[in-house]
């Protein structure tokens, strides 16, 4: 029998029934209000008129719904130019992550470097530095790449490059591999198979879940961040969505600005909803070895 905080004699009483219903219940409300109602409030806040997001107090559904806001938005803020370049740039990163992180991944899980769990120990350490502490040595690398010494300001490499060596994805695919059985590696080595061989035909195919986990951590990270690609894109051809959607703030009006937020969130919404049966597999699997 499953052990659980409330006993199953508890739960079958009429009082301590009602009781683990209503807690429930409210719980269930409480979260889903935290998470959902900043998105209600801002999906309402596109269709309301610039006089009644100010007004104070504020209402809970628009007295005449505006629908031409998000039309605004996508005109004046040229919405279009911007979402090519964050698909553009996450594209980009989803490529160079897979390729990079992946063969990281496979050279510490299976063909195990001499120290490579040290190396392994030194990456997941740089996951306690705080993002904000390396924001200048690596503006400093961006505007003067050492050895080459090429100024990546305005170039897509200036988001690419720092996401390629990403530690959290890197121990997220080797405790992947790790759960793959040596027995398939033993004997792809017996026929002949090389290491990128064995990677190419058996590790990849049966890591697909993981994979689309790390590919939509890639486009997550490049669609919501700010601070680096306003640094690093200072022209307005290589803006993203948030810089650009920033950029125009000032000089329009407030409910065009939340139209335009709104466009900007439905792709991760529509990712997040479409794949979410990939992630929570993704993330389960491999972690227990049967």
């Amino acid at each position: 029998m499953t052990r659980t905080l409330i006993s199953q004699a508890q739960l079958r009483r009429g009082r301590g029934r009602f009781l683990y219903w209503a807690v429930l219940a409210v719980v269930v409300l409480g979260f889903t209000l935290v998470f959902l109602g900043p998105l209600y409030w801002m999906v309402t806040g596109a269709l309301k008129s610039g006089q009644e997001i100010a007004q104070t107090p504020p209402t809970l559904w628009p007295r005449d719904p505006e629908l031409r806001n998000y039309a605004d938005a996508w005109n004046n803020l040229d919405l279009a130019k911007l979402m090519f370049n964050t698909f553009y740039y996450a594209a980009g990163a989803v490529f160079f992550q897979l390729v990079f992180d992946t063969a990281a991944a496979y050279a510490l899980s299976k063909l195990r470097p001499a120290f490579g769990n040290v190396i392994l120990a030194a990456m997941l350490a740089t996951l306690m530095i705080p993002a904000m502490v390396l924001i200048v040595p690596q503006y400093v690398t961006a505007i003067d790449l050492p050895i080459v010494h090429v100024n990546l300001l305005d170039s897509p490499w200036a988001i690419w490059l720092p996401l390629v060596a990403n530690a959290f994805n890197i121990f997220l695919l080797k405790r992947f591999f790790d759960s793959i059985p040596e027995d398939l590696i033993a004997a792809a080595q017996v026929d002949g198979a090389s290491p990128l061989r064995t990677l190419w035909s058996i590790i990849l195919p049966m890591s697909r879940p993981i994979l689309g986990v790390v590919s939509i951590f890639a486009v997550t990270a490049v669609w919501k961040d700010f601070l680096w690609p306003k640094l690093v894109m200072p022209s307005p051809e290589t803006r993203t969505l948030s810089v650009g959607i920033y950029a125009f703030s000032g000089g329009t009006p407030q409910n065009v600005v939340i139209a335009a937020s709104v466009i900007a969130a439905i792709p991760t919404v529509i990712i997040f909803l479409v794949f979410q049966r990939n992630i929570m597999s993704g993330l389960t699997t491999g972690s227990l070895k049967g």
